[in-house]
């Protein structure tokens, strides 16, 4: 194969999972904020379950969670979710992947938006309500912001690890880099392109670490 050929090969798989990563960014946050207010919810049964489930997706592998997700619905009900196929990049295989990496990092973002808004201490709460704010108002104006500078730090380690917790979308077959590289180019004997795939994720994540180092600067005015 020439290096053309291996070049544009690796970059439609890199071009999966750079899609995989952003959809499960973009649909993970904001259902983490959401099984977060879960968790503290004051009806206990609501915010158990909710601890009973982030209990279970973050001590069980991800790779298994894959495996649950894609094979599970046929094997035991014969619901044939993800045996689809359609010519694009959004089939069965992929959705179910994207299903799993944004539950599974869901739980880990609620976690982390947990502890940043229990670091808020009560008197920023009663300030608000002080100033005739409501509830809601608080939260947006007052808490929100605090919180985003508490957690930019343990969410850019997520996010990194998500950049290469991707590659395990290979278990169900996924079309990323690294099944692309496993089916198409290591199968002939040809290693080096192992390196040049090194090299997509050392660039990929020192962007996302400009980025986020950017982010916390710009948040410095929290500071005493």
């Amino acid at each position: 194969m020439s290096f053309e050929l291996i070049n544009s090969t690796l970059l439609r798989g890199f071009g999966t999972t750079c899609l995989l990563f952003i959809l499960t960014l973009v649909l993970s946050l904001p259902l983490g904020l959401l099984i977060m207010f879960g968790l503290k919810c004051p009806v206990k049964i609501v915010s158990w379950l909710c601890r009973i489930f982030v209990w279970i997706i973050r001590g069980t592998p991800l790779m298994l969670q894959l495996f649950v997700v894609f094979y599970v619905p046929s094997l035991l009900f014969g619901i044939k979710l993800f045996s689809f196929t359609n010519g694009t990049v959004f089939e069965g295989r992929f959705l179910a992947a994207l299903i799993t990496f944004v539950i599974n990092y869901a739980c880990y973002f609620s976690v982390i938006f947990k502890g940043g808004v229990d670091n808020i201490s009560r008197g920023q709460y009663e300030a608000g309500k002080v100033l005739g704010l409501t509830k809601s108002q608080i939260f947006y104006k007052i808490v929100l912001l605090q919180v985003i500078k508490t957690i930019i730090s343990p969410i850019s380690n997520e996010v990194i690890t998500l950049v290469k917790d991707t590659s395990l979308a290979r278990v169900i077959s996924v079309a990323e880099i690294f099944f692309i590289n496993e089916t198409e180019i290591l199968s002939k004997a040809i290693v080096w392109p192992l390196f040049y795939i090194a090299v997509f994720f050392l660039l990929f994540i020192g962007l996302l670490t400009i980025l986020f180092n950017y982010l916390e600067k710009k948040l410095s005015y929290f500071k005493a």
